[in-house]
This record gives structure tokens, C-alpha cells and sequence, in this order.
């Protein structure tokens, strides 16, 4: 394979999305470790109760994943069979397999050309008498139009599912992601802004939310042991058949202290973003990715985008570029309709998704995580540079 002149390589793999882990949060799980509990627990309520304060929501249900955030929140509105559920194609598979497991039918819609989100007029055009849901992701971090999909769904009687895998702690017009909607599903998966290993939240209107908590756990509902007058530590009903998806307390000991440090995980990442985009503005080989002046972006992902027609190599070279100079890239995301699953079941065609179809192929996700240090930071620019300038057109 021919690659280009390299100025200057780091001696070691730049990682692209290690986990922020410190002592703080090895002393937590520990100290778990030594006392009753290993399931849910103490620290899982204090965890839903930090983050629901974080947010603004009035509520907060611990998972094991963001999946199974969107998946309780899907069964808690009664979203089934013969159902309708839109998302956007610019998403990880699991925001609409959630709609396919649920028994009803994803439908796909295209972005917006700036910010990648889910475009609202697409999502109007796609609404139908069966649209139960609508499942908008904010995309890298950057939070969706909200206002304009709430106003689509409120005289409709359509719930709003939010996926804020990537969105903690963004806002939208002033309000923190998580308290924009009447549900909203987080992530802390190991490369999330917050991790807890594996695991989600759910936030938002307490009813709903307290709703879907008994889907948790089987549909096991230790309320209704009192309501029934029994005492007994071993009685239990069930009253519906719910998935078994609850946090242990040893995810949330660890997510109790990433959520102490948050905030200064945020700043960094944004302090990184900058100085990406202030040495890639002015390249006309690159791309840089957008802010509304509306929203805060969270800035989970800094999806750089390539000016193909300005280079002679194509996105997989680049990122093959850059693996050559030890710095790691990756992409975010290959677009549903582009899946075979997707393509083959539900008949997705290129040409319904003309804006994803123009920019999937120039995406390259650059790291970006709190790490970093200033020569790292100062080591993927200069790669990144290097590339674009030695393959420039």
C-alpha cells in the first residue's frame, strides 16, 4: 500500500476512547464491594437521584444500557404491534431495534445536512396514523430540534423518546438534555462522557418513568406487596412480563463518582473541540462540525468531514493515514439504511436518505475524550494536517 510522506509520527497508538477512570471510582466500587449490597441498591437510588438533579427531570431509572432505556421507555407508553416508530438513519442500530423487538415497525428518516440530526420535516412527512413514537438522536453529542419534534408529537398524542447516548451533559435552548422531554434515554457505556462500565438512565416525567420501572424487573412490583397486605420478605406479584435490565451497585459506585466529575470532563472535551475546529477551520481539505448557537453539544464525538473532491484518497485511506502516523480514528455511524438488516426487511432504498447518502462517506471521528493531553491533541492536528496536505488535490 502506498502512503504518503510522513513529517513525524508519536512513538505509541494514540487510543481513540479510553475509559476516564481514577481512584475515586476504584475506592467507590470497593467500598461497595465490603457491604450488602451488589445488585440494585442504595447507591443505584442515589445514582438516579444525582443525575436527576444534573438534568432537571423529575425522575431517573437506572439500566444496564441506553438499549434498555429506549426499550422499558417503549413498553411504559404501550408502543407494540402495528405501531409506527421514526428515527433517523444517522444512528447506532440499537434505536431502532428497540422499535423492532417492541413488535412494531421502525420507520427511517433522513438528517439535516448541518448537524447530521433528524430532520423534523422528514419526520412530519413520515408520520401516519400508526406513529406511536418518535425516537430523535442527538447525533455526536449535539442535541436534535426538539421544539419543533415535541410540537409534531404533543397534539398527536405521540411520546418523544429521546437517545442522549452521546448527550450527556448538552443543552437545548437553555435546558439540559434529559429534561427537554417526557422520556430521555442516556448511555454510560466504557466510552460515554459518563461511564458506569455498561449501563443507561432513564430520565424525565416522573409518571412515565416510574412507569417503566417494573419493566426492569420482571414486572415485579414490591409496591403491591403492601397494597396487599403482605409482609412477608419472600411474597412477590407480578404485573406484567417485564425484561430483566436493572443497575447493579457497582456500575452506579462508579457512575456516583464520574458524576462528580462531569463538569470537568465536559470543559475538556469542549477545550479540545476548539482547538480541532480553530486548526481545521481554514482547510479547505476539511470539514469541521457545527454548534447552534441554541444548544450546548456535549461533544461526545468530533466527527471531522472530509472534502472528497479536494483529496485523492477516500475516507478509509485517510483513517488508514492517520493509523500510520499511531493516531486512531473511527467512524459515527454507518447509516441504518445501509444495513443489510434494514435494507432487506424493511425495504430501505439510498435514495430516500439523499443527505445521509451525500455524507456518510465523509465522516472521520477524531479522538476525543478528557485524557488527552496537550501534545495529543497537538499530535492528531498535526496528523491530521499532514494527511490532508500530502493527499491534497
Amino acid at each position: 500500500m502506498d502512503f504518503g510522506t510522513i513529517c513525524r509520527v508519536r512513538p505509541t497508538l494514540l487510543p481513540f476512547s479510553p475509559p476516564s477512570i481514577g481512584d475515586e471510582e476504584i475506592d467507590e466500587v470497593a467500598a461497595t464491594l465490603r457491604q450488602e449490597w451488589l445488585t440494585t441498591g442504595p447507591r443505584t437510588a442515589m445514582f438516579e437521584a444525582g443525575v436527576a438533579r444534573r438534568v432537571g427531570a423529575e425522575a431517573a431509572l437506572a439500566v444496564n444500557s441506553g438499549t434498555a432505556a429506549m426499550q422499558v421507555a417503549l413498553a411504559a407508553a404501550g408502543v407494540g404491534p402495528g405501531d409506527e416508530v421514526i428515527t433517523t438513519t444517522m444512528t447506532f442500530c440499537a434505536t431502532a431495534h428497540v422499535a423492532h423487538h417492541a413488535g412494531a415497525r421502525p420507520v427511517i428518516v433522513d438528517v439535516e445536512p448541518d448537524t447530521l440530526n433528524i430532520d423534523p420535516a422528514a419526520v412530519r412527512r413520515a408520520l401516519s396514523a400508526r406513529t406511536r413514537a418518535i425516537i430523535p438522536v442527538h447525533l455526536h453529542g449535539h442535541p436534535a430540534e426538539m421544539d419543533a419534534i415535541l410540537d409534531l408529537a404533543r397534539d398527536r398524542g405521540i411520546v418523544v423518546i429521546e437517545d442522549a447516548a452521546h448527550a450527556l451533559p448538552a443543552t437545548y435552548r437553555s435546558r439540559t438534555v434529559g429534561s427537554v422531554g417526557p422520556l430521555c434515554a442516556f448511555s454510560f457505556y466504557a466510552t460515554k462522557n459518563l461511564t458506569t462500565g455498561e449501563g443507561g438512565m432513564l430520565t424525565g416525567d416522573a409518571e412515565l418513568v416510574e412507569r417503566a420501572r417494573p419493566w426492569t424487573r420482571h414486572g415485579i412490583d414490591r409496591d403491591r406487596q403492601a397494597a396487599a397486605g403482605k409482609k412477608d420478605s419472600w411474597w412477590y406479584d407480578v404485573v406484567l412480563p417485564g425484561f430483566k435490565c436493572n443497575m447493579s451497585d457497582i456500575m452506579a459506585a462508579i457512575g456516583l463518582r464520574q458524576l462528580d466529575k462531569l463538569d470537568a470532563f465536559h470543559a475538556r472535551r469542549r477545550a479540545i473541540a476548539q482547538r480541532y475546529s480553530d486548526a481545521f477551520a481554514s482547510v479547505p481539505q476539511l470539514q469541521v462540525p457545527v454548534e447552534r448557537p441554541h444548544v450546548t453539544s456535549a461533544w461526545h464525538i468530533y466527527a471531522l468531514r472530509l472534502h472528497l473532491e479536494r483529496l485523492h484518497i477516500d475516507r478509509g485511506m485517510f483513517i488508514e493515514e492517520l493509523r500510520q502516523r499511531h493516531i486512531s480514528a473511527s467512524v459515527h455511524f454507518i447509516p441504518l439504511h445501509r444495513m443489510r438488516f434494514y435494507r432487506e426487511v424493511y425495504g430501505l432504498k439510498p435514495d430516500a436518505f439523499p443527505v445521509a447518502e451525500r455524507e456518510t462517506d465523509r465522516l472521520v471521528s477524531l479522538p476525543l475524550h478528557p485524557l488527552l493531553t496537550d501534545q495529543d491533541v497537538a499530535d492528531v492536528i498535526d496528523a491530521s494536517l499532514d494527511v490532508a496536505r500530502t493527499f491534497a488535490r
